[in-house]
């Protein structure tokens, strides 16, 4: 069993019947009281966010996690088809379980969380960030690019990203998963 000393940031945790990866954690120290460890968790298997406090030294239960990687394969009307790279197994996940569905490509490879204990994937995280055709842009004009203004650009995948005013048709960017936004044009 382990106990409040034992969590790190990444940790899946089962609370209240549910799974919760821990974003990030602390200890509050006072000089009358006991020490309190807090930590801010999301949901694996939900979509709820909270913060959970405990005294320090209590136990708590962490579920051990593997990660594989997937390839994704197509998405249909039974969910998102992903094929594991080693054996060829195949999962049909839904789009909840997902990070960012909106940035999943055909033939791209993600990492999928399984857990240990009932052999099920619990979530797909794509890589932080990756390279994406621009499908559709307005033009930019000439001598705009001195400020930092954005225009909406559709890419491959149909996503709608912020692109500076620079950014054509055609062309290559670099978008982070987690925000969504432009990093970077690629040549």
């Amino acid at each position: 069993m382990a106990t409040t000393a034992d969590i790190s940031r990444g940790m899946i945790i089962k609370l209240d019947g549910s799974l919760y990866s821990v974003v990030e954690f602390g200890e509050n120290k006072t000089a009358r009281a006991a020490a309190k460890v807090w930590a801010k968790l999301k949901g694996v298997d939900n979509a709820r966010s909270i913060e959970k406090t405990w005294n320090s030294g209590d136990s708590i239960h962490p579920v051990r996690v593997e990660r594989k990687n997937y390839q994704f394969l197509y998405k249909d009307d039974s969910g998102y088809n992903f094929m594991d790279v080693e054996t060829f197994e195949q999962f049909a996940l839904q789009e909840a379980m997902i990070d960012a569905p909106q940035f999943l490509k055909d033939g791209q490879e993600v990492t999928m969380l399984i857990n240990t204990e009932t052999e099920q994937p619990m979530s797909v995280e794509l890589p932080d960030k990756i390279v994406l055709l621009v499908t559709y842009s307005e033009p930019g004009l000439r001598g705009d690019t001195a400020t930092r203004t954005l225009k909406p650009a559709t890419v491959e995948t149909g996503a709608t990203v912020n692109v500076p005013l620079f950014v054509n048709e055609g062309e290559f960017i670099r978008v982070n998963t987690k925000t969504g936004e432009y990093v970077e044009r690629v040549k």
